[in-house]
Protein backbone atom coordinates (compact mmCIF):
# COMPACT_ATOMS: atom_id res chain seq x y z
CA UNK A 1 0.00 0.00 0.00
CA UNK A 2 2.86 2.23 0.95
CA UNK A 3 4.50 1.20 -2.34
CA UNK A 4 1.51 2.80 -4.33
CA UNK A 5 1.15 5.80 -2.38
CA UNK A 6 4.87 6.53 -3.47
CA UNK A 7 4.12 5.43 -7.27
CA UNK A 8 1.29 7.83 -7.56
CA UNK A 9 3.21 10.56 -6.11
CA UNK A 10 6.31 9.74 -8.58
CA UNK A 11 3.72 9.66 -11.82
CA UNK A 12 3.08 13.63 -12.36
CA UNK A 13 6.87 13.70 -12.08
CA UNK A 14 7.74 10.93 -14.54
CA UNK A 15 4.77 12.57 -16.91
CA UNK A 16 6.39 16.17 -16.66
CA UNK A 17 9.97 14.47 -17.38
CA UNK A 18 8.72 12.73 -20.32
CA UNK A 19 6.87 15.82 -22.07
CA UNK A 20 10.26 17.86 -20.96
CA UNK A 21 12.23 15.21 -22.83
CA UNK A 22 9.99 14.68 -25.70
CA UNK A 23 10.36 18.25 -26.43
CA UNK A 24 14.04 17.59 -27.31
CA UNK A 25 13.57 14.92 -29.86
CA UNK A 26 13.04 16.90 -32.24
CA UNK A 27 15.92 19.79 -31.95
CA UNK A 28 18.06 17.35 -31.15
CA UNK A 29 17.08 15.02 -34.67
CA UNK A 30 18.03 18.41 -36.09
CA UNK A 31 20.98 18.87 -34.64
CA UNK A 32 22.44 15.52 -35.69
CA UNK A 33 21.17 15.73 -39.43
CA UNK A 34 22.63 19.09 -39.52
CA UNK A 35 26.34 18.15 -38.03
CA UNK A 36 26.58 14.85 -39.80
CA UNK A 37 24.77 15.72 -43.14
CA UNK A 38 27.56 18.77 -43.47
CA UNK A 39 30.55 16.77 -42.41
CA UNK A 40 29.35 13.55 -44.92
CA UNK A 41 28.67 16.69 -47.53
CA UNK A 42 32.55 17.76 -46.78
CA UNK A 43 33.79 14.67 -47.09
CA UNK A 44 32.50 13.82 -50.16
CA UNK A 45 33.38 16.68 -51.83
CA UNK A 46 36.78 16.58 -50.52
CA UNK A 47 36.83 13.24 -52.10
CA UNK A 48 35.33 14.11 -55.48
CA UNK A 49 37.88 17.40 -55.36
CA UNK A 50 41.17 14.83 -54.57
CA UNK A 51 39.78 12.41 -56.97
CA UNK A 52 43.55 10.90 -57.48
CA UNK A 53 44.58 10.50 -53.78
CA UNK A 54 41.41 9.35 -52.36
CA UNK A 55 42.08 6.63 -55.34
CA UNK A 56 45.64 6.27 -53.90
CA UNK A 57 44.25 5.79 -51.16
CA UNK A 58 41.45 3.48 -51.30
CA UNK A 59 44.12 0.96 -54.11
CA UNK A 60 46.05 0.78 -50.29
CA UNK A 61 43.55 -0.59 -48.59
CA UNK A 62 43.07 -3.15 -51.78
CA UNK A 63 38.97 -1.73 -52.55
CA UNK A 64 38.68 -2.96 -55.59
CA UNK A 65 37.89 -0.54 -58.65
CA UNK A 66 39.09 2.44 -56.56
CA UNK A 67 38.75 5.01 -59.25
CA UNK A 68 34.89 4.12 -59.32
CA UNK A 69 34.62 3.32 -56.14
CA UNK A 70 36.11 6.78 -55.24
CA UNK A 71 33.69 8.55 -57.11
CA UNK A 72 30.81 6.61 -55.96
CA UNK A 73 31.75 6.91 -52.29
CA UNK A 74 32.34 10.66 -52.95
CA UNK A 75 29.51 11.14 -54.45
CA UNK A 76 27.27 9.29 -52.05
CA UNK A 77 28.17 11.53 -49.00
CA UNK A 78 27.95 14.43 -51.31
CA UNK A 79 24.84 13.95 -51.97
CA UNK A 80 23.08 12.12 -49.35
CA UNK A 81 24.84 14.61 -46.92
CA UNK A 82 23.02 17.22 -48.36
CA UNK A 83 19.83 14.94 -48.26
CA UNK A 84 20.41 15.11 -44.31
CA UNK A 85 20.77 18.16 -44.03
CA UNK A 86 17.64 19.11 -45.83
CA UNK A 87 15.73 15.89 -43.88
CA UNK A 88 14.61 14.81 -47.25
CA UNK A 89 14.34 11.55 -47.91
CA UNK A 90 16.46 10.80 -44.59
CA UNK A 91 15.53 7.18 -44.17
CA UNK A 92 16.89 6.70 -47.04
CA UNK A 93 19.60 8.31 -47.34
CA UNK A 94 20.92 6.91 -44.25
CA UNK A 95 21.00 3.40 -46.05
CA UNK A 96 24.30 3.99 -48.40
CA UNK A 97 25.92 5.74 -45.13
CA UNK A 98 26.04 3.58 -43.57
CA UNK A 99 26.79 1.00 -45.79
CA UNK A 100 29.67 3.30 -46.42
CA UNK A 101 30.98 3.13 -42.87
CA UNK A 102 30.78 -0.16 -42.58
CA UNK A 103 32.96 -0.47 -45.69
CA UNK A 104 35.18 1.91 -44.20
CA UNK A 105 35.43 0.19 -40.79
CA UNK A 106 35.90 -3.57 -43.02
CA UNK A 107 38.52 -1.51 -44.89
CA UNK A 108 40.41 1.30 -43.27
CA UNK A 109 39.73 -0.21 -39.06
CA UNK A 110 39.29 -3.78 -39.48
CA UNK A 111 41.16 -4.39 -36.46
CA UNK A 112 39.04 -2.13 -34.35
CA UNK A 113 35.95 -4.06 -36.35
CA UNK A 114 37.51 -7.18 -35.48
CA UNK A 115 37.94 -5.90 -31.53
CA UNK A 116 34.45 -4.72 -31.02
CA UNK A 117 34.00 -6.47 -28.20
CA UNK A 118 37.23 -6.97 -26.88
CA UNK A 119 38.19 -3.48 -26.99
CA UNK A 120 35.31 -0.91 -27.52
CA UNK A 121 37.43 1.37 -27.05
CA UNK A 122 39.24 1.29 -30.47
CA UNK A 123 35.79 0.68 -31.95
CA UNK A 124 34.21 3.87 -30.45
CA UNK A 125 37.53 5.73 -30.99
CA UNK A 126 37.64 4.73 -35.07
CA UNK A 127 37.14 7.27 -37.59
CA UNK A 128 33.66 6.00 -39.03
CA UNK A 129 31.80 5.38 -35.41
CA UNK A 130 30.84 9.00 -35.39
CA UNK A 131 28.97 8.83 -39.23
CA UNK A 132 28.05 5.06 -38.41
CA UNK A 133 26.09 5.69 -35.15
CA UNK A 134 24.84 9.31 -36.56
CA UNK A 135 23.11 7.60 -39.64
CA UNK A 136 21.66 4.75 -37.63
CA UNK A 137 20.21 7.73 -35.26
CA UNK A 138 18.42 8.71 -38.33
CA UNK A 139 17.68 5.34 -39.91
CA UNK A 140 15.66 4.17 -36.98
CA UNK A 141 14.37 7.60 -35.52
CA UNK A 142 13.41 9.48 -38.67
CA UNK A 143 14.76 12.84 -39.67
CA UNK A 144 12.01 14.45 -36.71
CA UNK A 145 9.02 17.17 -37.46
CA UNK A 146 12.17 19.95 -38.16
CA UNK A 147 12.67 18.40 -41.82
CA UNK A 148 11.08 18.45 -45.41
CA UNK A 149 9.67 14.91 -44.57
CA UNK A 150 7.39 16.32 -42.07
CA UNK A 151 6.37 18.99 -43.81
CA UNK A 152 5.65 16.45 -47.20
CA UNK A 153 3.51 14.03 -44.63
CA UNK A 154 2.02 17.31 -43.10
CA UNK A 155 0.76 18.40 -46.80
CA UNK A 156 -0.30 15.26 -48.01
CA UNK A 157 -2.42 14.27 -44.94
CA UNK A 158 -5.93 15.31 -44.76
CA UNK A 159 -6.87 17.52 -42.39
CA UNK A 160 -10.01 16.53 -40.31
CA UNK A 161 -12.33 19.69 -40.35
Amino acid sequence: MMMNTLLQRIEPLRRRALAFTSILQHPLLLLIRLYWGYDFFQTGLGKLNNLERTTEFFQSLDIPFAYQNAIAAGASETVFGVLLMAGLASRLAAVPLIVIMAVAYATDDREALMNIISDTEAFVAATPFNHLLASLVILVFGPGALSVDALIVRFRTPRSR
